[in-house]
């Protein structure tokens, strides 16, 4: 017999729910609140290393990979909240 898993597909306010804990543990600041138009230069402590940080502890707690022209191709929050949209449907 076969098992079929039926996956609910995540709404935006899920994933930037998910996303702003993410961002707040990452940067250890409860303050930061996500919009879509957020970029690395809005948040003080997003430098490169940060933002490979990031990228891992997204794909693990959406259970998502990235390419690295997926990554490349990103300039803010809303892109990464779309990006992760389009992965996990």
């Amino acid at each position: 017999m076969c098992a079929i898993q039926f996956i609910e597909r995540m709404t935006m306010d899920e994933i930037y729910d998910r996303l702003t804990v993410i961002f707040q543990d990452l940067f250890d600041d409860e303050d930061i609140i996500l919009t879509p138009a957020l970029t690395a230069d809005d948040v003080a402590e997003w430098d490169s290393l940060r933002h490979i940080q990031l990228i891992l502890a997204v794909q693990k707690a959406f259970k998502v990979k990235f390419s690295a022209a997926d990554t490349a191709n990103l300039n803010n929050v809303g892109e990464l909240a779309a990006l992760i949209s389009a992965k996990t449907k």
